[in-house]
């Protein structure tokens, strides 16, 4: 067992947490922290784990679930913060924050357009709207982001959800804004944002309901109300949540896989080149992608009994934190994890969770990826950063770019 190191783990943590330094670049502090303390038990309350092994098992013990009540006391957080908190952390009609049997049944209710056999049938759709967005990059400079990021992924799941075109683009600040619930450290206006942007989004789909009630369309809004018409399958607020959820996901992950995706290929011209000559590699390559620099960072877990990882004993009631950006460099997993290889053969990350809440876009996440990649180098024989150091936004649990200027010639 390592021997734990509190304060110099508690400083390393504080940095991720607290600091744009550390949220910006957070791998040299995992790489310390799971040399000091890999099963760490924070001054703020949280147990930490930065192994690959470890997470894994956190997140598929049966012990332990998505209910945060007592989060406030493990987060530190103030009463006031604790109440605004709670409300996001403990909404049981969210399939995100729930438990068996709850979470079963509002999964259930989407996993079939989800399942790879079905995402595969979109396949010749995603081409079709990669190609679309790459003719209006012309030959020049163009925001990634902007051009084919966020655009791509926000109009497979808005087609597949129901949301229509003209406003999906509307609805990306409010998104934006209530992930920062996600975070360990939120600041009261962004508290307040979140609450507002939540009260939006909920009028908003509770409006689209209507709508498809009174006009049923070929859309997965549209099977979800009529599960919730056979029965107890679904609440108003969970039917309305679950969209919200689906809709969110559907995107804002996709949108930073692309973009740190793209940037980590544009560092790595040889990696860049080794796709460009070999395709076969594509899907080795989103992987790798996926490990290198995952748009997910944290996932939390509350132990519902007493738990023993690594030979440290976690009470009932502890909040567990798995940081997957650490697991997924790892070098117990992967060899020499800080290099990038688009060829790396060693068992897929842990960006996409584990157990019952493993992602269940995940599937639709990676495909996309994976034609991005190919259409891109079919299009353009240069694509370069404009800049080499673009804005990382500044959160940790979500990690992503806020733009990404790149060059690119036919």
């Amino acid at each position: 067992m390592t021997t734990v190191s509190p304060a110099n783990a508690d400083a390393l943590l504080a940095e991720l947490v607290a600091t744009p330094e550390g949220r910006a670049d957070p791998y040299p502090r995992y790489a310390t922290l799971r040399t000091l303390a890999p099963v760490h038990q924070s001054m703020f309350g949280f147990w930490a784990l930065s192994r690959f092994d470890d997470c894994q098992q956190l997140l598929r013990m049966s012990g332990v679930g998505k209910d945060f009540s007592g989060a406030a006391a493990s987060l530190g957080l103030t009463e006031a913060q604790s109440e605004e908190q709670a409300r996001f952390r403990n909404d049981h009609s969210n399939m995100l924050l729930a438990d068996p049997p709850d979470h079963t049944r509002l999964r259930g209710l989407a996993t079939r357009a989800f399942t790879p056999r079905t995402v595969e049938t979109l396949r010749p759709r995603v081409v079709a709207l990669v190609d679309e967005l790459l003719d209006g990059f012309g030959t020049g400079e163009v925001d990634f982001m902007d051009a084919l990021a966020f655009p791509l992924p926000v109009t497979v799941i808005g087609d597949m959800v129901g949301v229509p075109a003209e406003d999906r683009a509307g609805l990306r600040p409010l998104v934006r804004s209530v992930t920062a619930v996600l975070e360990l450290a939120v600041t009261p206006e962004a508290m307040a944002e979140a609450t507002a942007a939540d009260a939006t989004l909920t009028e908003y789909f509770a409006g689209l309901v209507a709508e498809r009630r009174a006009r049923p369309q070929g859309d997965l809004l549209t099977q979800l109300i009529e599960a919730e018409d056979k029965g107890d399958q679904l609440s108003e607020r969970e039917l309305i949540s679950t969209a919200i959820l689906l809709f969110a996901a559907g995107f804002e992950t996709t949108t930073h896989l692309l973009g740190n995706g793209l940037l980590a290929l544009l560092r790595h011209p040889d990696q860049l080149a080794r796709i460009r000559a070999d395709r076969t590699v594509i899907r080795s390559a989103v992987e790798e992608l996926l490990r290198y620099d995952s748009p997910v960072q944290i996932a939390a877990r509350t132990a519902y009994e007493d738990l023993s990882i690594d030979g440290r004993d976690i009470a009932s009631g502890s909040i567990v934190l798995a940081l997957l950006g650490a697991a997924n460099r790892d070098p117990a997993r992967f060899t020499d994890p800080d290099r990038l290889d688009v060829g790396r053969a060693e068992g897929s990350p842990i960006s996409f969770g584990g157990g019952i809440h493993f992602c269940l876009g995940a599937a639709l996440a990676r495909m996309e990826a994976q034609i991005v990649v190919d259409r891109l180098l079919d299009r353009f024989a240069t694509i370069e950063l404009v800049d080499d150091h673009p804005i990382v936004r500044d959160s940790l649990t979500l990690r992503g770019l806020v733009d990404l200027r790149i060059h690119v010639a036919a």
